[in-house]
């Protein structure tokens, strides 16, 4: 295969079954030229063979970045899978985010130089969750809003998120009072921007680390550009039990002083590895 115009970076722990739908998604995309990163925060070999039967079923290029679990090193495997990447572009998303057909696309076709693209998800019930087979993302159902709505999912506005029409997403993108940022679900940036702030500090933990590393990149000038509507994933319910106070007051800290001073370069992050 030629260089890949986008290297996907999928970070994944203990989720097996939801892996699998996820990398369903990939194969199905529009655009073929690129390679998937499995940044593996330490599961278990549940999670290996539903990798390794999706090696022998795809041509896809897959590179699967694991370390052991020692607790929550998200930022860690990160930085392990972006001095693995081979592309010149990437693309951060969750092993809990069913990606539509046209989403490494695009990503490709609004990408610009010197900027980064800040996508959004869609929130599945827990109903709805359960209902999604290989049958449902193979026929892209879990994006269409009736079949949704048919099956549990609560009407809202938020629904327009899986609009299928450039112009309404592009109405939309300009409207929305989210802020652009980093949110690992579904953002891309180039390689370079992200090695000249030396990737994710890996002192943060849960709650804002992938913001963390997007308002160092906004210190540096890059411009986050918001794509909301655009680049579409559905999100699979499920609980967050490594969630605690003591550390997000750790993380708000950090992000604080960034501020304060501008921090571009986090003395701990891809260099280490070095």
């Amino acid at each position: 295969m030629d260089k890949p115009l986008a290297s996907v970076i999928i970070t994944t722990y203990n989720k097996p079954e939801f892996l699998k739908l996820v990398l369903l998604s990939y194969s199905l995309q529009t655009v073929k030229n690129f390679e998937l990163i499995i940044a593996d925060d330490g599961s278990g070999d549940e999670t290996k063979q539903v990798i390794e039967d999706f090696k022998e079923n795809t041509n896809l290029v897959i590179n699967y970045v694991w370390h052991e679990d020692k607790g929550f090193r998200k930022t860690e495997i990160l930085n392990k899978a972006i001095r693995k990447t081979n592309a010149d572009y990437l693309i951060f998303t969750d092993g809990d985010c069913i990606a539509r057909k046209d989403f490494v696309e695009t990503h490709l076709s609004l990408q610009k130089e010197n900027s980064a693209l800040s996508g959004g998800y869609f929130k599945l019930t827990q109903e709805v969750s359960e209902k999604i087979t290989n049958k449902v993302v193979e026929n892209q159902e879990c994006f269409n809003k009736n079949w949704l709505l048919s099956h549990g999912q609560p009407k809202s506005f938020k629904l327009n998120k899986l609009t299928k029409h450039k112009f309404k997403a592009k109405f939309l993108n300009t409207v929305t009072p989210t802020k652009a940022t980093f949110d690992g679900m579904n953002v891309s940036c180039w390689k370079k921007d992200m090695l000249a702030v030396n990737g994710f500090n890996e002192q943060m933990q849960y709650g804002g680390l992938d913001r963390e590393v997007g308002e160092r990149m906004m210190n540096k000038g890059v411009t986050f550009l918001q794509i909301r509507y655009s680049a579409i994933c559905v999100h699979l319910h499920h609980h967050r039990p490594y969630k605690n106070e003591e550390t997000l007051k750790l993380n708000k800290k950090i992000r604080q002083n960034n501020k304060k001073n501008k921090t571009v370069v986090t003395k701990f992050g891809i260099t280490k590895y070095e």
